[in-house]
């Protein structure tokens, strides 16, 4: 697709009035699913034909420069060839003056021409940084609208989701005899009730044994350690009664 092509293509999705799109689809979430699709191809042109006419702009942008230098280098060349002749025809060889009056003239029409090609060039690079800008300004417009689509599309698939679980427990329902109390709804009630009191006996018969059991390793692991210091404590006052035994025998 052209860069022309990609500019109204972009454009044009830009300011598609999506809300009446959506509301006329017959399937809204095909539709939409399609849309996410042109606008993520679309924008992916779009970036790469930016890109490239960025890469083309810059070029431009150095031919224009390399323009203008020669167009100086030219006026120069014109100025030192007209110094030249009018040096010559005031040492009285007008000859020689002419020939380089005709260089002078020469270097002044390929400065004039190197000046129209900077001029000429610089209406190619306001076109491009024209066409920069609207393709930038409809890239920004399509990526919020593609954002837009996506939770349009997520909300709408949520919906019908839910509207098909829902239908599917309406359907359950319509079954059911919700007048009778002995109904599948009661029994199916009672039986919960009796599915969840069985299990909170079974919680709280559990807790009880393991409490048990972890009093009892603590009873354990209390009269070991009690054992365990009395005997520390004996053995303390043993050393220390030898101690003193062997300090009054040396005294003496």
């Amino acid at each position: 697709m052209s860069q022309q092509g990609i500019v109204g293509r972009v454009m044009q999705l830009a300011r598609a009035n999506l809300n009446a799109m959506i509301d006329s689809a017959e399937d809204p979430e095909q539709m939409l699913d399609q849309l996410v699709r042109d606008y993520s191809a679309h924008i992916s042109a779009a970036e790469q034909a930016i890109a490239q006419t960025i890469a083309n702009l810059r070029m431009i942008e150095e031919d224009q420069k390399e323009e203008a230098k020669a167009a100086q280098q030219w006026g120069r060349k014109a100025q030192a060839a007209s110094k030249k002749a009018d040096e010559l025809r005031a040492t009285g060889t007008p000859q020689e003056a002419d020939t380089f009056d005709g260089l002078a003239r020469v270097a002044l029409e390929r400065q004039m021409n190197a000046e129209g090609d900077v001029v000429t060039v610089q209406h190619t690079i306001d076109a491009q940084n024209e066409s920069v800008a609207k393709l930038k300004a409809g890239l920004d417009q399509m990526k919020i609208r593609l954002r837009d689509l996506r939770r349009k599309r997520d909300n709408l698939v949520a919906r019908s989701r839910s509207a098909h679980a829902q239908a599917r427990v309406q359907e359950a329902v319509k079954g059911l005899d919700i007048m009778d109390p002995t109904s599948e709804v009661s029994r199916f009630e009672e039986k919960v009730r009796r599915e969840e009191a069985r299990v909170r006996g079974h919680e709280e018969l559990e807790a009880s044994s393991l409490d048990a059991q972890f009093a009892s390793l603590d009873d354990e692991h209390n009269k070991a350690e009690i054992e365990n210091r009395l005997q520390a404590l004996k053995a303390g006052r043993a050393v220390a009664r030898a101690g003193s035994s062997r300090s009054r025998s040396a005294a003496r």
